[in-house]
């Protein structure tokens, strides 16, 4: 038999009794492709069956919301109604069909939500938007409906589900200093603060069972008064020491990514993996890095120091969903590499168009636009 030529890279593992094929995951990457409505689309199906085709061990389906409330855009996944269920069976299946483990994502997107009345731990603006400081009644329903939903991703057919505490959306919001000023048992010392999202796992485990739960992990918001590294592998050795599958690390959030200084940051290779080696040495969970890890090589280096014991490509598995196959047979040269240099997937979601890769033929990108509804 041929030598693999990154064996940590195509070493299969066990996550929380789910066998993966290997140490490649797709990270959550949110590109417009669901419908007006939060549905699932035709183009959606077709991206995420392309992505399992990849032959990555795991693929994150993208932030679905647990209430309309909380949805981060008009074209965000839906999973907060059982009238959103035969959408996402379509999307379990496809993902199945192609042998790779299907995880959904899961969040409420607090002071970033797109909505006319957004709510947040406390009342701290977020891009010139106020919104309302939740009551301790909205906090459990919250829980709730996090539950619900995991419930409902989990009647889908889903593998696995990760609740989303990354981003600055709202698990992360009660956890920062900087956007949590609450005076009650929710707020205050960091205790208080991880509070919330510890209740939210203790709620999905008792509605789910053992049905397997990520947590994508907000390690440092790079924002001078934001959480920072020290306080947040508090939280991570609390989820690891309550039962996560878990843990998948990155850093910033919308109000730091645009900062002169994070822009640099991450135009670099591998800019977030010393997040994920530095949470690794407090939990006893498997930690997935991210964070343009662009070269299979790149990868196998990751894996080898054990700077972290998955990889998650977001964008890099986007722009060419061959990248395993070509890193198994050692054809890096071949890869078709996201320049640093580039945002026009940003711009255009950012425009409420979907994203296309420039690097595309021209016959690709039309047959996405053909599928966009």
């Amino acid at each position: 038999m041929k030598k693999v030529v990154y064996p940590n890279l195509f070493k299969p593992m066990k996550l929380s009794g789910l066998r993966l094929k290997n140490r490649i995951t797709m990270a959550p990457l949110y590109l417009g492709y669901a419908a007006s409505g939060g549905t699932v689309s035709p183009l959606l199906l077709y991206h995420y069956k392309l992505m399992a085709q990849s032959g990555a061990a795991m693929i994150v389906v993208e932030n679905a919301s647990i209430t309309p409330g909380g949805s981060g855009s008009p074209r965000t996944i839906r999973c907060d109604h059982n009238r959103y269920l035969p959408g996402l069976e379509k999307l379990a299946s496809a993902l199945k069909d192609q042998k790779s483990r299907s995880c959904l994502q899961l969040n409420h997107a607090g002071r970033f939500a797109h909505v006319p009345d957004p709510v947040a731990p406390s009342a701290v603006a977020a891009f010139k938007r106020t919104p309302r400081a939740l009551l301790k009644k909205e906090i459990t329903t919250i829980a709730r409906q996090f539950a619900n939903a995991a419930l409902r991703a989990k009647n889908a057919g889903f593998d696995l589900v990760e609740l989303h505490g990354g981003t600055g959306y709202l698990l992360a919001q009660f956890v920062s200093p900087r956007t949590n000023k609450r005076t009650d048992n929710y707020g205050g010392p960091l205790s208080n603060r991880i509070r919330f999202p510890l209740e939210v796992l203790k709620r999905v485990q008792d509605k789910v069972g053992d049905f397997p739960i990520g947590f994508r992990f907000l390690a440092d918001e790079w924002l001078p008064d934001g959480l920072q590294i020290k306080e947040s592998a508090v939280l991570a050795q609390a989820l690891g020491e309550n039962g996560v599958a878990y843990i998948s690390t990155m850093g910033g959030t919308y109000e730091s990514f645009y900062l002169p200084e994070v822009v640099k940051r991450s135009k670099k290779p591998g800019y977030m993996v010393s997040l994920a080696s530095t949470i690794k040495k407090n939990v006893k969970v498997p930690v997935i890095a991210a964070g343009r890890i662009s070269t299979p090589a790149r990868a196998e280096s990751i894996l080898q120091t054990k700077k972290a014991d998955l990889v998650g490509l977001a964008r890099v598995l986007w722009v060419d969903p061959q990248w395993p196959q070509k890193a198994r047979k050692g054809q890096d040269r071949g890869i078709l590499y996201c320049s640093p240099k580039c945002d026009a997937c940003m711009q255009l979601v950012m425009q409420g168009k979907p994203a296309f890769c420039p690097k595309w033929s021209k016959q690709k990108r039309a047959a996405y636009r053909e599928l966009f509804q």
